[in-house]
């Protein structure tokens, strides 16, 4: 359905037309996403540019809240320690040490297992030479 231009009241501002290319783009530009997601949001909530507004916030929220790790919800320590193969103590202190953000906690965990790699080849040297020595 084609936006109405004899209509300039408040209800046709509230609601937002995917068939006027200049709406599209003064939309995507006021909520800072592609012309793309909003298509996408308009046919998952509606025309309402309240509700496009409030679906496109979530959405971001969401995508933010993904790669932080909630260590107060007993969900979130089970997955990341699964996903990260530890327990969810060693995760804990990863946290306290590396932050809240999973790619910085994955890097510390990197960091440390790369560390106990060269130190148990250097106990396996020293052990060597002891032997040889003996």
């Amino acid at each position: 359905m084609a936006d109405n231009k004899a209509k300039r009241g408040g209800a046709d501002r509230a609601l937002i037309a995917l068939t006027e290319k200049y709406e599209v783009a003064y939309w995507s530009k006021k909520f800072k996403v592609t012309p793309a997601k909003l298509k996408y949001a308009v046919k998952k909530v509606g025309r309402s540019a309240k509700k496009v507004e409030a679906y496109i916030k979530l959405q971001k929220h969401r995508a933010s809240d993904k790669s932080r790790i909630a260590l107060s919800e007993a969900y979130e320590v089970r997955y990341w320690s699964k996903r990260f193969k530890i327990t969810p103590a060693k995760l804990k202190a990863a946290v306290a040490a590396a932050g809240h953000s999973s790619r910085k906690v994955e890097a510390y965990l990197a960091a440390r297992k790369t560390a106990k790699k060269k130190s148990a080849r250097k106990t396996t040297k020293k052990a060597a030479r002891r032997k040889s020595a003996a």
